[in-house]
């Protein structure tokens, strides 16, 4: 059984059919992408080889079809960013493998794989480089929920995104959704290290994070995440706070086809 909070309530469920659907898209997207790929470069080979005809009329070379743009029904290759700047990211920006986890602060699950799991995960795979850490913020409790999202970029943004993760989570409940009122998100801020509190403070009402909360959560809903926990490596997903046992299988398993090992 997999531990999971979903949507507004905390539940024990077996592994959701939207697993299952989420990992044929990203294995259906790659090998799409893949046979673009290849046909974009044979159509610029046709393309660079065609004489440009001569006079004011001559003909012009083609563009190469764009493939970078996908349309609205177009899956991405994977979730992975791999953005040098992303402030909620741990590890090489080129490790062979990247850990996508969405989390919701207010969730009890995501406390228990921060808690219990993550470290022994960030001590093997991330700091020996192996494995890149992506956090997906989302809120799916209630305004609390975004509130602390906002609270999790303003502390990475002063270079403690890893600390405050470790602080809020470590002072969650075993059971049932923690209250997290401006003072508490405050108090994680100073047990993190945050440098320079009054900034943090005044980014605590910054709309341009807000925003980018709630977009990453349509984001995460768009790709038919309703539960979390949430994690996805490559074209594999896990639903819950699974045993760190499942996760190095996990990792293991896609650093071999990377590979790597």
């Amino acid at each position: 059984m997999d531990t999971t909070c979903i949507l507004g309530r905390v539940t024990d469920i077996p592994s959701s059919p939207s697993t299952q659907v989420l990992e044929q898209r990203l294995r259906t997207a790659r090998i799409v992408n893949v046979v673009l790929a290849v046909v974009a470069v044979f159509l610029l080979i046709v393309v660079l080889a065609r004489p440009t005809g001569g006079g004011a009329g001559g003909a012009r070379p083609a563009a190469a079809p764009n493939t970078a743009t996908p349309g609205p029904e177009a899956t991405p290759t994977s979730v992975a960013l791999r953005d040098p700047d992303d402030p909620l990211a741990i590890g090489p920006v080129d490790a062979p493998v990247v850990l996508v986890e969405w989390a919701d602060l207010r969730c009890p699950y995501c406390a228990l794989f921060t808690n219990r799991t993550m470290p022994a995960l960030l001590k093997e795979y991330v700091d020996t480089g192996r494995v890149r850490y992506e956090f997906r913020d989302v809120s799916f409790f209630g305004e609390q929920s975004t509130n602390a999202a906002v609270a999790v970029r303003a502390a990475a943004e002063q270079g403690r995104f890893r600390e405050y993760l470790a602080a809020a989570y470590a002072a969650a409940p075993e059971k049932g959704h923690p209250d997290l009122p401006r003072k508490k998100l405050i108090g994680f801020a100073r047990t993190a290290g945050v440098p320079d509190l009054a900034r943090f403070e005044r980014d605590l009402d910054r709309a341009d994070l807000r925003k980018a909360v709630e977009q990453s959560t349509r984001d995460a809903q768009s790709l038919g995440i309703t539960s979390v926990p949430f994690f996805v490596a490559g074209d594999r997903a896990v639903p819950g706070a699974q045993p760190v046992e499942v996760f190095r299988q996990l990792l293991d398993d896609r650093l071999a086809a990377a590979g790597t090992r």
